[in-house]
């Protein structure tokens, strides 16, 4: 045991040595005192949260000579099976690997095998790991037998991936849900193996390491022997969070909130700076990424749900720094921010230069922002006062100045593919200020310009699938039907800003009773074609021309 690795050396050997499982623990623990055990037991779960485990862990309990419900303790005794349970070399006890095994002929093997009674243990037990491997032909070869297996034989299923399981199988058996381990758990047993192993390694790196293993717990032991094998003399050099952080590729937070500061200050060149100082620590792009989302979520916290409370994946420095920094960023901001980060993780996968990727992130997320606050300073009607608007006209002709007239549609350029484009244009900046402005007084005026402007997809959409409830300047009340444009009411939005300067609101109605252009138009026109019918004319042309139909009525032109 000196030598082995830690994943193995500190496995658990008892159901209370499971870490973050207890109600699982204890479901199965009272089942097996009660004599009520199930044909098929199902383990299923994330990696490294104890599913091969907790199997072996079963196979101990119903094999074992001691006395559950008395609270008796095995001795490993020679009469005893665990020892060998343990050692993965009982002869009752059969582990298969469905990942390599996994067709029907592996299956039926395994159904001739279960025919014979155990050798010398009480039950004979097939454990199956990764059994959503199995083909179609397997899983149907073992239903029988997994539902009505001889008394002494026990099957015990483990997977990752539970829903390529059949539900035939799934009905068959019972299952339990091993669920990820929390990080406070995980660094708290971290620090005892650590001591165990009298290893020199800091609480913030134990911390760092607990968090990058995502709940697995056989993950976050390999990541800490990696550790402490990095350093031989830990008597002599503890382990900083620093090492961890060099030797998994990840980021400072700190750095990265600092490189975030200057995104929201609009600083382009410090940005980079910054940016280019990760990348020589040797940050890796996906983690860096993943790491901006995380940032991203704590300021969505801090915005929405007040101060942070006290979190181990955040240090109290780091609190500090959100607070200070979350007064420069809003809701819409980071919803923003998000989407172009996960565009660029997508990204990743295209471009050969990731650090190259990595700029144009950077320099996409500073002009992002510089839109966004040109936007808030454009908009007069949060600001009353005369002496604050003049104060906004002057900041307007310095952006003016050092952007020029094209810099927002450079970052739409840069945006085209998301979708979480901002949709108010800024009319200082537009290069469409010379458009003609249209005066709209009805919904027929709304229609004509449309058609005008040769926007088709809206004067269709306006005729057939929009039912006007009421039209005042300004604001429009619609009901629709289902065939309606799904961007409908963003590109009439855009429009109307458009054509008549001013910002219009469109409002959605659950009216029933309205009408479309179209269908008032087509009942128009049944009303002119049924009162005609019972004109003298009509009735002379049914004489005349028995077999004609009429169809439509039209006035004559001059």
């Amino acid at each position: 045991m000196k030598n082995k690795i830690l994943a193995l050396k500190y496995r658990p050997q008892e159901f209370r040595d499971l870490i973050g499982q207890e109600v699982m623990a204890q479901t199965i623990t009272n089942a097996i005192k009660l004599g009520k055990t199930p044909n098929a037991y199902l383990l299923t779960g994330i990696r490294g949260v104890g599913k091969t485990t907790t199997a072996r862990l079963i196979a101990k309990a119903l094999n074992c000579t001691k006395n559950f419900s008395s609270g008796e303790k095995c001795n490993e005794s020679e009469n005893c099976h665990c020892k060998e349970i343990v050692g993965s070399n009982h002869m009752d006890v059969l582990e298969m690997d469905a990942a390599s095994k996994t067709g029907i002929d592996d299956v039926r093997e395994l159904i001739e095998n279960s025919k014979y009674s155990p050798t010398s243990a009480k039950y004979k037990i097939f454990i199956i790991d990764e059994v959503h491997m199995l083909s179609k032909q397997a899983f149907n070869g073992l239903l029988k037998t997994l539902e009505e297996p001889p008394p002494s034989l026990k099957f015990i299923l483990a997977t990752t991936e539970v829903r390529k399981i059949p539900v035939t199988i799934l009905s068959r058996c019972q299952r339990f849900d091993l669920k990820r381990v929390n990080v406070e758990l995980l660094f708290n047993h971290l620090k005892k193996i650590s001591k165990l192993e009298k290893g020199s390694i800091s609480d913030d790196a134990l911390k760092l390491i607990a968090k990058s293993s995502e709940g697995s717990v056989r993950d976050s032991i390999s990541l800490l022997d990696r550790a402490l094998i990095s350093r031989p003399n830990q008597n002599n050099n503890q382990i900083e969070e620093q090492d961890v952080r060099e030797m998994l590729g990840l980021a400072d937070k700190a750095k990265i909130i600092f490189l975030f500061k200057e995104i929201l200050n609009g600083n382009e060149k410090e940005s980079l700076k910054y940016m280019k100082e990760l990348i020589n620590d040797g940050l890796d792009a996906k983690n860096f990424l993943n790491d901006i989302l995380e940032i991203l979520y704590i300021f969505s916290r801090r915005i929405n749900l007040g101060p942070i409370e006290k979190d181990m994946s955040i240090s109290d420095t780091e609190i500090k720094m959100v607070d200070d920094y979350s007064k420069n960023i809003d809701m819409q901001d980071i919803g923003l921010f998000w989407q172009l980060t996960i565009k660029t993780i997508d990204d990743l996968r295209l471009v050969g230069n990731e650090n190259l990727t990595l700029e144009m992130y950077i320099m996409q997320l500073v002009h992002l922002k510089n839109l966004d606050q040109t936007e808030k300073l454009d908009n007069k009607t949060h600001y009353p006062n005369p002496d604050q608007e003049n104060l906004i006209g002057k900041k307007i002709k310095e952006k003016e100045k050092s952007y020029g007239d094209s810099m927002p549609d450079k970052v739409k350029n840069q945006l085209k593919s998301t979708d979480q484009l901002k949709t108010n244009p800024v009319k200082s900046f537009t290069s469409e200020k010379n458009l003609p402005i249209f005066e709209i007084k009805s919904f027929q005026d709304l229609i004509k310009i449309a058609s005008d402007e040769k926007e088709i997809e809206l004067k269709y959409d306006l005729e057939r699938n929009v039912k006007l409830v009421s039209f005042n300047k300004g604001s429009i009340d619609i009901s629709f039907n289902e065939q309606l444009n799904k961007n409908f009411i963003k590109n009439l939005t855009e429009k109307l800003l458009q054509w008549t300067g001013e910002r219009w609101i469109i409002s959605l109605s659950k009216n029933t009773e309205a009408k479309s252009i179209y269908e008032k138009n087509l009942e128009n026109k049944n009303d002119l074609i049924k009162d005609f019918k019972n004109s003298k004319t009509s009735k002379n042309l049914e004489s005349a021309f028995p077999d004609a139909k009429l169809i439509d009525i039209e006035k004559e032109t001059d």
